[in-house]
Order: C-alpha cells, then sequence, then structure tokens
C-alpha cells in the first residue's frame, strides 16, 4: 500500500474546531499535568499534541512519532520518521500513548506486537487510548467503489479491535462523534488527494468516476456524523 501523506491537511481534522473538541474528549479520558510525558503514534502533523504542547507546556515536549515525513510537521514538539515497533524498544516511559486511526495499517501479529511494547512503556496509571473509525455506524461520505473499499478495511479494523481486546484486558470502550459540515467543493478536493487510505490503490479514473457520484449525490453542502471508536487501556 503506498504510504498516506498528510492526511490531516486541509480536512475537518486539521480544523481548530476538530482538535478543541478532540482534546476535551480526550481530557474525560486522562487526567494532564505539565509533568505528563506523551507519545502520539502516527502523528501525523502532530495537529493534536501540539495544541496540548500550547495548552499545558510540558516540561518533556510531546513526541510524536510516523513512517512519513509529512509537509508542515509542528515545531512545539519532538517528532522523529520511525516504525513504531522500532521506536517502542527504547526504554523511555509515558503517562499517555496514543494511537488514533493508525491500526489499519497493522497485521494481527504486528499489533498484537505493538501492544506488548506500549504497555511496557507506561508509567505507573499510564494509559494508551486507541481510536478508529466505527466500523459498525460509519457514516462516511462514500460513492459505491469506495463504499466497497472502505467497507472492506473496516472488516480487518473489526478483527483488530477483536484483537486489541485481547491484548489490553479490560480496557473501556466509549466513542468520539462530531458532527461534520463542509462544502461539497472542498470534500471533492479532499478526494481528489485520496485524504482516507481505502482510495489510495484506486486508479485515477475509477477515482475520477467516483467524483461524479458525489458530485450528483450530495448537495452544496455535505453533513455527516464522524464517528470514532474509543478504547482506553489503564496500566
Amino acid at each position: 500500500m503506498k504510504k498516506l501523506k498528510n492526511w490531516d491537511n486541509k480536512t475537518w481534522l486539521s480544523s481548530k474546531s476538530y482538535i478543541s473538541k478532540f482534546n476535551k474528549f480526550l481530557k474525560t479520558k486522562i487526567k494532564l499535568s505539565k509533568n505528563s510525558k506523551i507519545l502520539d503514534i502516527g502523528c501525523g502533523r502532530a495537529n493534536i499534541i501540539s495544541a496540548l504542547q500550547k495548552k499545558y507546556k510540558f516540561k518533556n515536549k510531546p513526541i510524536g512519532i510516523d513512517i512519513v515525513a509529512n509537509k508542515g510537521i509542528k515545531k512545539n514538539i519532538e517528532f522523529e520518521k520511525i516504525d513504531a515497533l522500532k521506536y517502542l524498544k527504547h526504554q523511555e516511559k509515558f503517562d499517555l500513548i496514543l494511537i488514533k486511526q493508525t491500526i489499519h495499517f497493522f497485521s494481527k501479529i504486528k499489533i498484537r506486537k505493538l501492544l506488548e511494547l506500549a504497555k511496557k512503556r507506561l508509567n505507573k496509571h499510564g494509559k494508551i487510548i486507541i481510536l478508529t473509525l466505527d466500523p459498525n455506524k460509519n457514516e462516511i461520505p462514500c460513492f459505491i467503489l469506495m463504499k466497497k473499499y472502505l467497507l472492506k478495511s473496516l472488516k480487518k479494523d473489526k478483527m483488530l479491535l477483536k484483537e486489541i481486546k485481547k491484548v489490553l484486558k479490560n480496557c473501556s470502550k466509549s466513542n468520539f462523534i462530531l458532527k461534520i459540515s463542509i462544502k461539497k467543493s472542498k470534500y471533492i478536493q479532499m478526494l481528489k488527494n485520496n485524504y482516507i487510505s481505502c482510495l489510495l490503490n484506486m486508479p485515477k479514473f475509477k477515482l475520477l468516476l467516483g467524483i461524479k457520484e458525489i458530485k450528483k449525490r450530495y448537495g452544496q453542502t455535505i453533513i455527516f456524523n464522524d464517528k470514532l471508536i474509543c478504547l482506553t487501556y489503564k496500566n
């Protein structure tokens, strides 16, 4: 699979409103202070941990890792281009390990290894927080072929979620739901930029046909709920 670049660039995921609401949600899951140490696995441009750093002024800057060095990575965090499994072999420990909309890039074997290592890298009372698209109640606007590709990806997510629950025993489950209102023209541009992983291997001509479907199906504004499942594990 091609690498997903700048997935959080110029989408609702990069908006101040989204980041603010997500970090308020995060606050309900973990108590943070200036002494907290944070690792964001698959951080993209690190919008979330950058906003946290601005708010809490952590003594140790949050660390974001990704296998892609995206454009415009925030400067107030520490970034390293590295595979998560390799990074977690370091001895550093964290109060929060965040894994947001990233699990679908891992195989069943690798997600187990990732989580076993992550557990060892938690401080006392530290937490692992995992978020992924809700595989059962997803509302992402799709054209027909995109929906087919997405459902295949979400089927894998269901399997991975079961595996995660086996490794992170007694983890709690909740939902993060945000109503999105976006101009159709902007959403079409996001599709052209392959903003979601299920589009990465789609032939360009099929993507363009799909965009024609979107133009016919939706009005000038597209409204839907962005639904994520959240699993929280406490050390």
